[in-house]
């Protein structure tokens, strides 16, 4: 489909899903299963809204003040969260990801970060969307082919959807012990905490199913119960509406945190559910941080299913 001013379309489909990829960020702009959304989506010719599916490397969340020390040099990224100044959500965002393969039920993107001011590696950023009867799965891979080691961090941004009316309607499940507490202006992380913690009157306890309601979220989890032991272990988490129909999401040990946000600013229209491999500034603080030697790759998955 042609380059609309979200880049170009693609669209891959099988067994009941229909996923169209916007080449700019590499953004799940839609994803249907027998004709409803699963994703919030937006228009082609729209300019994509809050990160609404994109792919977020070469770190995922923020880096405080955009500041941070690798290698021993100590470097500024673009303030790309003016309002609370921050580097948000990497600088693959607003690259044009070329397509390497192409089939009816997947695609394969790619697209360079070259090394630049507050980020000086370079990396090749593969994107997989692939379709079948378990639904839309994605995979990032990174390759280091710059001369110095890197820092890196992975992750998806979709707003998920369960059917009708909005967040407050819908029953979460997260499996997830643990919540990184952030400061309430800036989003800065502190510490973590048990979920169910009190908090005015109201914990961030998902792990049995209960409806969201007016519960204000924009924090990243941890604690994760996996179905498995070893690499192949899987946690997912679901949204249903009154109907017990939704939406679910699975990822692997690659991703050991996950950002929930209840879209407050933008109509609660969606839930974003977004695995990452690191938590929000893993660049200052070093948690899960993936460390690209040149040469070295690193892969994530996720994948997006109806209920």
């Amino acid at each position: 489909m042609g380059n609309a001013l979200s880049g170009y379309q693609h669209e891959i489909g099988a067994h009941g899903y229909v996923a169209v990829i916007a080449s700019v960020g590499a953004s799940l702009r839609s994803l249907t299963y027998e004709g409803r959304d699963l994703v919030v989506p937006f228009e082609a010719e729209e300019v994509r809204p809050a990160y609404r599916g994109v792919t977020l490397v070469p770190w995922p969340n923020r880096v405080v003040d955009g500041r941070y020390r690798f290698g021993g040099v100590d470097e500024q990224l673009p303030l790309t969260e003016p309002e609370r100044g921050h580097a948000l959500h990497g600088l693959a965002a607003w690259l044009d990801f070329e397509p390497v393969h192409r089939e009816s039920a997947r695609v394969v993107l790619a697209a360079t970060i070259e090394a630049q001011a507050g980020y000086p590696h370079r990396l090749a950023i593969e994107v997989e969307f692939r379709v079948d009867a378990g639904g839309l799965h994605t995979t990032v891979t990174a390759k280091n082919v710059g001369r110095d080691a890197a820092p890196y961090g992975t992750g998806p941004h979709p707003y998920l959807v369960a059917g009708e009316g909005s967040v407050d309607d819908w029953t979460l499940t997260l499996p997830a012990a643990e919540v990184l507490e952030v400061t309430p202006d800036r989003l800065i992380p502190t510490a973590t905490a048990a979920v169910d913690a009190p908090r005015e009157g109201d914990t961030f306890d998902f792990r049995m199913p209960r409806r969201i309601g007016a519960t204000e979220i924009d924090h990243a989890f941890t604690g994760l119960a996996y179905d498995a032991e070893g690499p192949d272990g899987a946690v997912q988490a679901t949204l249903t509406d009154a109907d017990g129909r939704g939406v679910g999401m699975a990822w692997r040990r690659e991703c050991p945190w996950v950002q929930i946000h209840t879209a407050d600013g933008s109509g609660r229209t969606g839930l974003a559910v977004e695995p990452m491999t690191c938590p929000p500034d893993a660049f200052n603080s070093g948690v899960d941080l993936i460390v690209l030697e040149p040469g070295d790759s690193s892969s994530a998955r996720w994948t997006i299913f109806a209920i």
